[in-house]
């Protein structure tokens, strides 16, 4: 007898549907599963025996074969294993077919017939969602928090597999998940209101969450650099509504979906230095997206940049550029989206204390150049802001003066944000930094004053096109955080104030 279900399968961070189909007939007992099946996927056949009669169903002693359709394409994963079971099971519980026809299922079976939970499930949604001969689709309990977060669709989460068959056969109903959006918070347990002083250091971290610029700190060893950076996410906003879509799409491909996520919180990637071009970029038999990737719409944070591999850092050249990376294998293509804040910092030395007021360095000149000639001019060009961090002085610390909160400056960037917004309604770009050349003239409107002010910038430091327009962008942002239409000289100013550590440091 034939039958079949639907499920689901990964391809990248993309769904897209999988037909199980089953020929069972009498004959020497024997299951076998065909469609380039994994490892994972054949040995799905104890685990579904297993919970099949443990779950007090009757499993037939008969000759099995189960097709997963297409069958050009490598299957992976275990997420297969409840489709397959229906699948089975239809062929002694005949009524089943009825309900299970336009239904997908979605779930891994242990041996005592309990549903597990699998990575992928918003991807296996959205595509299911767009298939016209699914109406309903099946997920494991455990997988709640991420179905809960897709409208328009009928999801029933389950526990066990004699849950899911009773369904089948009409003796109960599930009962439908309902959409409850997600929990904004603004409760961040890192608030700039513990920094004290470097108010120029706070400032650039300003600019760069209201325009989504790319921000390089330099400084002595202990100065607060990476204090900052680990707050910016608190300053940013929370995720709209399509980029949480995105992000959720990627860290439930991935098996990472997690509370900051349900609170909508950008997500804020921070690799060790010793990582390698693979974690960072993505790839791997499986194609697996990297660091880049899961800082989608967020914060890549690239502590001690210096100390990382040379090759990894060029490596980042393009997806920053494109903001978007292609992960190439023999038979297959991955394009994963990866628009980031790439948020850096370093020592000034080996040593850490060069030009630290408090203690000595002990590094040569030479020792010096060459560290810092590990960030390569083409790197370097990719950042819209540099900031020298120095350490605080006593008499800040022990000032009772209160710093500003984290709440105080998210709410100007949000400002900035929906001027922004307003501003790119007719793009697909919704930040400053995302202003495609041809549109700066149009949006980066100056004054007079302003334009002969950058014109002169241009030639005195002899700037390249894309530092030119990045300093364009940057001042388009601090122009929106005054609520200013046009860019005065002061917006130009203050932008070219941080560009100071790079001719310092570099030259």
């Amino acid at each position: 007898m034939f039958y079949k279900s639907m499920t689901c399968a990964l391809d990248g961070i993309d769904g897209y549907t999988v037909t199980v189909e089953s020929d069972i007939s009498k004959g020497i007992p024997v299951f076998s599963i065909v469609g380039l099946p994994d490892i994972s996927v054949r040995e799905s056949r104890e685990r579904i025996k297993s919970a099949i009669t443990n779950s007090k169903l009757k499993y037939p002693a008969k000759k099995i074969i189960i097709n997963l359709s297409p069958s050009d394409i490598k299957k992976e994963g275990s997420h297969f294993d409840l489709a397959i079971a229906v699948c089975i099971l239809n062929s002694e519980y005949e009524y089943l077919k009825e309900r299970s026809e336009k239904t997908a299922f979605i779930g891994e079976l242990s041996l005592n017939g309990d549903i597990a939970g699998v990575k992928g499930v918003i991807p296996f949604i959205l595509n299911a969602k767009t298939n016209s001969t699914v109406e309903k689709i099946i997920v494991p309990f455990d997988n709640y928090d991420e179905a809960k977060v897709i409208d328009n669709v009928e999801i029933y989460p389950v526990k066990t597999l004699a849950e899911v068959i009773a369904y089948l056969s009409g003796k109960n109903e599930l009962v439908k998940i309902k959409l409850s959006g997600t929990k904004t918070t603004h409760d961040f347990e890192l608030d700039y209101s513990d920094i004290k002083g470097n108010l120029v250091a706070k400032r650039a971290a300003e600019i760069c969450a209201a325009g989504k610029h790319n921000l390089f700190m330099i400084g002595s060893a202990g100065s607060g650099k990476t204090m900052i950076a680990k707050r910016i996410v608190s300053i940013m906003g929370e995720l709209s509504d399509e980029e949480y879509l995105e992000v959720s799409r990627i860290y439930s491909s991935a098996g990472l979906f997690n509370e900051n996520l349900i609170k909508k919180v950008r997500p804020f990637r921070s690799p060790h230095h010793t990582a390698t071009t693979k974690s960072i970029i993505g790839g791997g038999a499986a194609s697996t997206p990297g660091e880049v990737v899961l800082s989608h719409n967020g914060i890549l944070f690239l502590d001690e940049l210096l100390e990382f591999d040379k090759r990894t850092l060029e490596a980042l050249r393009q997806p920053i550029e494109d903001k978007k990376i292609a992960i190439n294998r023999i038979k297959r293509t991955n394009i994963y989206p990866c628009d980031f804040v790439l948020v850096a910092c370093c020592n000034p030395c080996p040593c850490g204390n060069y030009n630290s007021p408090y203690k000595e360095c002990k590094c040569s000149e030479y020792r010096i150049k060459s560290y810092l000639s590990k960030a390569s001019t083409p790197l370097l060009d990719r950042f819209d802001l540099f900031v020298e961090v120095h350490p605080t002085d006593f008499e800040d610390i022990i000032s009772e003066y209160s710093e500003e909160k984290s709440e105080d400056i998210r709410n100007r960037v949000m400002i900035a944000h929906s001027i922004q917004r307003k501003r790119y309604k007719q793009c697909k770009n919704i930040y400053n930094d995302g202003l495609r050349s041809q549109d700066i003239e149009k949006y980066c409107k100056m004054t007079k004053e302003a334009s002969e002010f950058i014109s002169m910038v241009f030639n005195s430091n002899k700037l390249s096109i894309r530092s030119y327009h990045k300093l364009l962008k940057v001042s388009r942002t601090i122009a929106d955080l005054d609520d200013a239409e046009l860019i005065t000289i002061y917006h130009i100013s203050e932008a070219v104030s941080f560009r100071k550590p790079l001719d310092k440091y570099w030259g």
